[in-house]
């Protein structure tokens, strides 16, 4: 590993720290290095704060070792004013004249003006260390800014025997303690979770977060004909709300009703109004019939199954899983969890 990797994986490091936190904008980490020797660092914390360039600089006691100093930071430093300044303009104002790029920008307010910013200064540039890595880290950010819509992360649980309910989608506890406080820790991570109609009505879900700390996401659920109770907690009024429904109905304290069209794909127009409003993650949590609509249509890009030792002998079955290798498989608890990744999905 050269020293350049090394220092990017520090960064790269750094930068997970945010992920949940700096939602929707993508996790950065900094490193700065003087002669060997990591002198300041910093990552992007929350969103609204300051970056993770600004954060490590001002970690460094010793301003004046700067100038002569190599900034490792993971995404390329931002050009445009946004909730804060530009960090290209901070790092050049800081007397950098050394950094090198983990990925490119590829957010048209960027887009390589915060690389010119920093050539045009004085300063080195290198770019694309551990290149595939920051894109893995990042890959919500990337697809949500390349392929125009939300990353899609598809999830259930089902039994030993493959049902995901019981007859008549009654509900039941299939998983384990542990794999429920996971699930809880993914809804951290994504923007925003899904589910269908009939899993808003026999589950009544809170779609919420109470088993990790870390923000809860945006509620979404398809309710093409306003079916859902009001007694229901998708309309608690608890926390911001999106239903997506074919008809008329007015906005409550923080749930929005949004009419989409009868005459055109219903999951096509949800997905654009979702980019739309910023929305770069959504965690689908059911039922089989919106997992099935998003696996015909291949609108996914990972799924993660959690099989447990239980047997409901019948009911509702599980999807039916694409036909492709899984990506990963480990234990959490007596609870099996396999891991898929969509190589192609559809753009």
């Amino acid at each position: 590993m050269s020293s350049d990797e090394k220092y990017m994986r520090r960064a790269l490091d750094l930068a997970a720290l945010g992920t949940g936190w700096a939602r929707p904008n993508p996790v950065v980490g900094c490193v700065v290095v003087h002669e060997h020797t990591i002198i300041g660092e910093g990552w992007h914390q929350q969103y609204g704060g300051p970056h993770a360039e600004v954060n490590a600089l001002n970690s460094v006691k010793d301003k004046s070792l700067l100038p002569h100093s190599r900034v490792y930071v993971t995404l390329e430093p931002c050009s445009h004013y946004g909730k804060t300044p530009p960090c290209a303009d901070f790092l050049i104002q800081h007397g950098v004249r050394d950094v090198v790029i983990c990925n490119t920008d590829p957010n048209p307010l960027v887009a390589g003006r915060g690389i010119r910013k920093l050539v045009d200064a004085g300063c080195k540039v290198h770019i694309g260390v551990l290149e595939a890595e920051g894109l893995e880290l990042n890959r919500r950010f990337f697809t949500f800014q390349t392929q125009k819509r939300p990353y899609l992360v598809l999830k259930w649980a089902e039994s030993a025997d493959g049902f995901i309910a019981l007859p008549n989608c009654q509900p039941c506890q299939i998983s384990g303690p542990l794999a429920k406080q996971l699930v809880h820790k993914w809804r951290t991570q994504e923007q925003a979770i899904l589910v269908g109609t009939r899993t808003a009505l026999h589950d009544n879900p809170q779609l919420n977060v109470r088993h990790w700390p870390g923000l809860a996401p945006l509620r979404i659920a398809i309710d093409k004909q306003l079916s859902i109770p009001a007694t229901h907690h998708l309309l608690d009024d608890s926390t911001p709300t999106l239903l997506y429904t074919l008809q008329e109905k007015a906005a409550t304290a923080q749930t929005e009703f949004v009419t989409l069209s009868p005459d055109a794909h219903f999951l096509n127009q949800l997905l654009a109004d979702l980019y739309k409003r910023n929305v770069q993650s959504v965690l689908v949590e059911g039922g089989t019939v919106l997992l099935e609509a998003l696996l015909e249509a291949n609108l996914w890009d990972e799924i993660r199954v959690l099989k447990s030792p239980v047997t409901l002998t019948q009911g509702v079955k599980a999807p039916q899983l694409p036909a492709m290798p899984f990506a990963a498989r480990t234990n959490i608890g007596e609870d099996e969890i396999t891991f898929y990744r969509n190589t192609s999905p559809l753009l």
